[in-house]
């Protein structure tokens, strides 16, 4: 657990992100992706936690790059909970009655990628 907030390792972490969604979509693809206008302030915050973490500050980059990754992939989230819904076990936990209400706002999002 020491090690996970070990700048080395979070920048090792970063960077193999950044190259494998290039790898996976292409270069022009990601640039497009990252730096559409409405994504541009998630960009900033996600970008900037990778610079911050690259700077030495593990703990305050990681809080720049969370909230960025959900202000870029927010449009996902939909997606991803109705294919969790469909898995016997862990679809089963997601409609229990408290989480369930959770779930639907994050299931919700009107925002498209």
């Amino acid at each position: 657990m020491i090690l996970f907030f070990d700048k080395a390792l979070l920048a090792i972490g970063n960077v193999l992100f950044v190259a494998g969604l290039a790898f996976v979509i292409g270069l022009e693809r990601t640039f497009r992706f990252f730096f559409q206008k409405h994504k541009m302030k998630a960009s900033g915050f996600f970008l900037g936690g990778v610079l911050v973490v690259l700077i030495g500050w593990p703990l305050i980059g990681m809080v720049l790059e969370i909230y960025g990754f959900f202000l870029l992939f927010r449009g996902f989230f939909p997606v991803v909970v109705g294919f969790i819904r469909r898995v016997p076990v862990l679809g089963y936990l997601l409609n229990l009655p408290g989480i369930s209400s959770l779930v639907d706002k994050v299931g919700e999002s009107n925002n498209m990628v």
